[in-house]
């Protein structure tokens, strides 16, 4: 006569829906893992041409492209009005390469001015990258690795 109503989810029911939370998490962390690799490689790319057109600058002006780019207040770039602050990486904080070559298109590193040219660095995460294509891959520029293998260094001249 008496009815018993069972109220509540069995132990099993509960272990299969935490599963399938933890897979689906899993799946999520993981995709938006690599889009954090995609938007720093897009900030490294990005603080790359800010550094170039800086350095554009700073050449119609000096007719010279300077020997360091440095990071402090101190660097030409920065207390000549080219740019506000020299961008750094955004996983290591670290500056990108830089190194003033002595001929447009050589590989030798400038001791003086005048510098004709310049190549600039950073290293990306994603070596599958479409910009990898354009790059300067020529190895060594001045003292500079820009080969893509084993890692993804993008390389930019002038």
């Amino acid at each position: 006569m008496f009815k018993t109503r069972n109220r509540g989810f069995t132990l099993i029911e509960l272990l299969v829906v935490i599963a399938i939370i933890g897979i689906l998490s899993s799946v999520v962390l993981a995709s938006l893992n690599t889009a954090r690799q995609k938007g720093r490689d897009a900030r490294r790319i990005s603080d790359v041409k800010q550094i170039r057109t800086a350095m554009d600058l700073y050449y119609d002006s000096a007719q010279s492209y300077p020997l360091s780019i440095g990071t402090a207040s101190s660097s030409v770039l920065i207390t000549g009005g080219y740019i506000s602050t020299i961008p750094v990486d955004p996983s290591t904080s670290a500056a990108y390469s830089y190194a003033p070559l002595e001929t447009s298109g050589g590989t030798t590193l400038c001791t003086a001015t005048p510098c004709e040219s310049y190549v600039i660095a950073a290293v990306l995460e994603n070596a599958s990258n479409t910009v990898l294509n354009t790059d300067t891959d020529t190895n060594p520029i001045g003292a500079l690795d820009c080969t893509d293998t084993p890692v993804a260094n993008y390389c930019v001249t002038q």
